[in-house]
């Protein structure tokens, strides 16, 4: 059970504290009622507490006060604390004048204004108890997200050191193959590179131009292996290696060619990028042969979703143009720099 374990529930709290209530106001009677008297006696209040502290703090409170009917709130208030608090002293004097009374007593003005001087100072102790209640709620819930902090900060440490253990494993390889084949060795190489870009830097909210850059150099390189002859590829860079993006802003393009503007049978590819940092603002135009399946570059989720990022990311201070007009399939940047 929770309660044993230290982590009790609201609930639970507050069974506790009605279980402790009951034998407080039992020992107290205890001693001139005797224990059949008191254990009645003790039930009948603790029912009248909770009555009115739960008819407050659960139903009048947060359905009429909070949601602005207060002229219905103070009506029910003014019919529930009399009706508790005259109920209560009624019923108990009816069981001690049938039950234990040797000299049955009658109800006097003094009784009736106790009874009712009761349920008021239970109603404003019901508002102590709302609050007490709220701050064992937040108290939870901060607990909660202090368990949530450290196990996400666990799967932290126990992702690093996936990641790290492959890195050490891939350096290695690179070693080995470097003596027999270093193009291999080269490609091992950029692709550790483009692993260590997702882990290290791909969460980051901004990287620089100069990771982007050989992020997009090292992706080149690996995606031309799958290409049967050469490809030509003209990338002009003209750009500050600090200026900063948020990372994968590029990427899209650059996916889209080689996904749908190479034609692997084809001798004649080539591919034309360039990036220029011009006037506090990076420009990033792509451009390639168009061929038949280029036509899903233009409307794919690729450019739909970059759209979406973009307009997140700057508002309206982007320009986003996809042009496949004529026999090249050309996509142009512009966001500003920070």
């Amino acid at each position: 059970m929770n309660l044993l374990k230290g982590k009790a529930t609201i609930g639970q709290l507050q069974l506790l504290v009605w279980v402790a209530v009951y034998f407080i106001i039992f020992f107290s009677f205890l001693p001139e009622d005797g224990p059949y008297q008191a254990g009645i006696f003790s039930g009948i209040n603790v029912l009248f507490y909770v009555l009115v502290i739960y008819g407050n703090i659960k139903f009048l409170y947060p359905r009429l006060y909070l949601k602005g009917h207060v002229a219905w709130y103070v009506i029910l208030v003014v019919i529930l604390l009399p009706a508790a608090g005259l109920g209560r002293g009624f019923l108990v004097m009816f069981i001690y004048n049938k039950y234990f009374a040797v000299h049955p007593e009658k109800v006097s003005a003094s009784n009736i204004t106790q009874f009712l001087v009761a349920g008021v100072l239970t109603y404003m102790l019901s508002f102590i108890f709302r609050i007490a209640i709220a701050y064992f709620k937040l108290k939870q819930q901060a607990e909660e997200i202090l368990l949530q902090k450290s196990q996400a900060e666990l799967n932290l440490l126990k992702s690093q050191v996936q990641p790290h253990f492959l890195f050490n494993t891939l350096n290695n390889i690179y070693y080995e193959a470097y003596r027999e084949a270093p193009r291999t060795a080269g490609l091992i190489e950029r692709l550790s590179d483009i692993m260590r870009y997702f882990v290290d830097e791909s969460p980051r909210d901004e990287v620089s131009l100069q990771t982007e850059v050989q992020f997009i150099e090292n992706y080149i390189a690996l995606e031309k292996i799958r290409i049967r002859h050469d490809t030509e590829i003209n990338f002009v860079k003209e750009y500050n290696p600090d200026a900063r993006i948020p990372p994968m802003l590029l990427m899209t393009f650059v996916e889209n060619i080689f996904k749908h503007g190479i034609d692997k049978s084809s001798r004649k590819n080539k591919i034309d990028l360039s990036i220029v940092h011009q006037n506090g603002h990076l420009l990033f135009q792509t451009s390639n042969k168009k061929i038949k399946q280029t036509q899903e570059a233009s409307h794919g989720f690729g450019i739909q979703n970059l759209r979406k990022r973009l307009s997140l990311l700057y508002g309206t201070e982007f320009e986003l143009n996809v042009d496949c007009s004529g026999d090249q399939f050309t996509a142009f940047l512009k966001v500003p720099l920070s």
